[in-house]
């Protein structure tokens, strides 16, 4: 028998036994179909609530929040008989034909209906079409064409099919399309790709399982939707293969199922596909019929064959699947309900009038300032730990410590040694008592010291002015965050501000400097201190010169210094060395000043800038551009934090509906989880 409906033409002995067999394939048919819905009532008690909310969550489309829902995802090679499968399993007709049937991800949603009058209709793009048997074809190839167009491109918009009728099992199968390699019939180059990136989408998440629909006829090992499911079910543990077209190619089928090559976790099922316009009741009996007569295929295990068993599986495997993960979905949903609502209440309040406009302003000045405060003045680091940059008082220190250093390091005394001493004072002598030491003499050489090191002040103070206005803008970025305008607007006031005090900074340096080198004074004892150690010393080294002849000598606090040169001064040597240690002397208070003075100079500065003049000014340039009109206008919600809080309040809506659906049936989900 090649799997024809069985004939009771037949006379005699033959025809009894024709007849028995049609009786028993009717019995077996019947006992099928009542166990498929005593099956039907069992699990509709139990599973139709589970998978009524499952489906409520993917019309409210949870997974756009990152949570993916258990699906039963079904994939084929094109022409794999994928489509015949799911009419079987409907009772309805689904488009058929070559190439393509099936354009974009086809939701089926099958549910058992007690009435004998079906209830079809569609959903997509936010609307509902009604429509029944007779027509439902002609209404999922118009909603195709308005999703994908009318050629035979294909999209990863959502179509969904409702099916209420009597006797099926309840049930949500997305279609998707069948697999080809080669474009025809106009369909686009990258045609492959497309259908391979979408198929790749619905069953990669391990909330899905894949039903590989199987030609009888081909290898399962060369089969494209059984490359691609491997690719995400290595071991096969979420992959139920349906093996169809079983009554055009018996042979071997057996040794295929049994031996599973290609790793199949959940099984096959053997079904023989609807042929022409056979009623779903005479497919069940020639499916029956089939299995039972056919010398090859009534080998097969009958636990594994018929459209019967497929639903049983299906039904059995959504059940677990969506016990199993509706207890993480719940998790999910509640982490991230708390986690979005915890964004919306961090970000701003709208602002609904001008004196909370103004009441914002006043507060994010007043928080920028004690920030500042405790980062400028009174170092405290508690804002910014893991900041070093912001720690400010540390880096001014290290900043003001390599500034000393750089002037002390142009300070070498030993360097040409009295040299320069002797010339000024061979160009600055007059008639006068021989041992008066010339003032002019003094100032001439303190100018050309001051002068060396004129730029260094200049350049720290422009080094630490920098340092500050990153500080004080990150400061009041972070608190003006909220408010693009109005940071941008404070941004370009404080910028100002203290490019204003840094220039201040620089002439008081600038003038501090020019003292420095037009005048000299100190009542700092050590200045006589120093001088009286060194000048101690003047005997023994002019002793050492011109007598002794020495070369190097050295000198309590200098080192050694080359004096080889200096013999032929003999007669400016005395007062050249005292010339030379009072500069030395007088040097260090000269460099202790510089720096000193810039320390308490910067401190007070930046005390300024934080309590007085950072206010002053930014109140300044809003009075300038339009008052307490400008300030509404820069605190208005930017479009990018609108979008974001639009986007938070549809996700917490979606969420709350989310989660609303699930405490609906939250004791049939608990009993699941244990």
């Amino acid at each position: 028998m090649s799997g024809g409906k069985p004939s009771l033409k037949k006379e005699g002995v033959e025809s009894h036994a024709s007849l028995n067999t049609e009786v028993e394939l009717h019995v077996e048919h019947e006992a099928i179909f009542h166990d498929h819905v005593a099956i039907v009532s069992y699990y509709n008690d139990c599973i139709t609530p589970l998978l009524d909310a499952v489906d409520r969550l993917r019309q409210l489309q949870v997974v756009k929040e990152g949570i993916q829902l258990p699906t039963i995802v079904v994939v084929g090679d094109q022409s794999s008989g994928k489509s015949s499968v799911l009419e079987s399993l409907a009772c309805i007709n689904l488009p058929l034909g070559d190439g393509i049937c099936t354009r974009v991800p086809l939701i089926m949603r099958l549910k058992h209906h007690p009435s004998l009058v079906p209830e079809i209709f569609l959903q997509f793009n936010d609307k509902t079409v009604p429509t029944d048997e007779a027509h439902v074809v002609d209404a999922i190839n118009l909603a195709t064409d308005e999703i994908a167009g009318n050629g035979k491109d294909i999209s990863n918009t959502e179509l969904t099919l409702v099916v209420k009728k009597y006797g099926v099992p309840d049930l949500t199968l997305i279609d998707l399309p069948g697999i080809t390699r080669v474009p025809v019939h106009s369909q686009p180059e990258n045609i492959y790709e497309k259908i391979a990136n979408i198929i790749m989408k619905y069953i990669s998440p391990d909330e899905s399982v894949i039903l590989n629909v199987l030609s009888a006829s081909i290898d399962f090992s060369t089969c494209e939707s059984i490359r691609m499911s491997q690719k995400v079910d290595k071991n096969g543990e979420r992959t139920l293969a349906v093996v169809t077209k079983v009554d055009k190619s018996p042979e071997g089928l057996l040794e295929k199922v049994t031996r599973n090559d290609v790793n199949i976790g959940l099984g096959y099922v053997c079904v023989r596909n609807r042929i022409g316009n056979e009623s779903y009741d005479d497919v069940r009996k020639e499916e029956a019929a089939l299995f039972v007569t056919h010398q090859l295929l009534s080998k097969i295990d009958k636990s594994i064959v018929g459209i019967q068993v497929l639903a049983q599986k299906l039904v059995q495997i959504q059940a677990n699947i969506i016990a199993k993960c509706l207890p993480d979905i719940v998790r999910k949903i509640d982490e991230k309900l708390t986690t979005k609502i915890s964004e919306l209440n961090g970000m701003p309040r709208r602002l609904l009038s001008v004196a909370e406009v103004m009441a914002v302003f006043t507060g994010i000045i007043g928080s920028s300032k004690e920030s500042l405060r405790k980062i400028l003045v009174r170092g405290e680091i508690d804002e910014y730990p893991h900041e070093k940059n912001m720690h400010d008082t540390a880096r001014l220190v290290e900043m003001l410590n390599e500034y000393s250093a750089e002037l002390h390091n142009f300070s070498d005394h030993t360097k040409n040694f009295m040299i320069n001493e002797i010339k000024v004072l061979e160009e600055t002598k007059r008639i006068e008592l021989p041992n008066i030491l010339p003032h002019h003499a003094i100032l001439t050489i303190l100018q050309q010291k001051v002068e060396e090191i004129s730029e260094l002040p200049i350049g720290f103070v422009e080094k630490v002015w920098a340092y500050i206005r990153g500080v004080v803008v990150s400061v009041l970025n972070h608190h003006s965050a909220n408010y693009h305008q109005l940071q941008l607007f404070i941004r370009r006031a404080v910028v100002k501000l203290v490019d204003k005090m840094k220039d201040w900074s620089i002439d008081w340096v600038t003038e501090i400097v020019q003292m420095e080198k037009e005048t000299d004074y100190t009542c700092n004892p050590e200045y006589m201190k120093e001088w009286n150690k060194l000048i101690a010393q003047q005997q023994a080294v002019i002793d050492n010169i011109t007598k002794f002849g020495f070369s190097r000598v050295r000198i309590d606090g200098l080192k050694e210094v080359v004096v080889g040169d200096l013999r032929g001064h003999k007669h400016v040597l005395l007062q050249a060395f005292d010339l030379k240690m009072r500069l030395i002397a007088y040097w260090k208070i000269v460099l202790m000043r510089l720096v000193d003075n810039m320390a308490l100079h910067l401190q007070l500065s930046i005390r300024n800038l934080v309590n007085k003049e950072m206010e002053k000014e930014i109140v300044n340039a809003l009075l300038v551009t339009g008052g307490g009109v400008a300030i509404e206008r820069m605190l208005e919600e930017p479009p990018s934090v609108a979008s974001k809080r639009e986007r938070l309040n549809t996700s917490i809506k979606l969420l709350r509906e989310s989660k609303e659906v699930l405490e609906n049936i939250r004791d049939k989900i608990e009993c699941g989880d244990h």
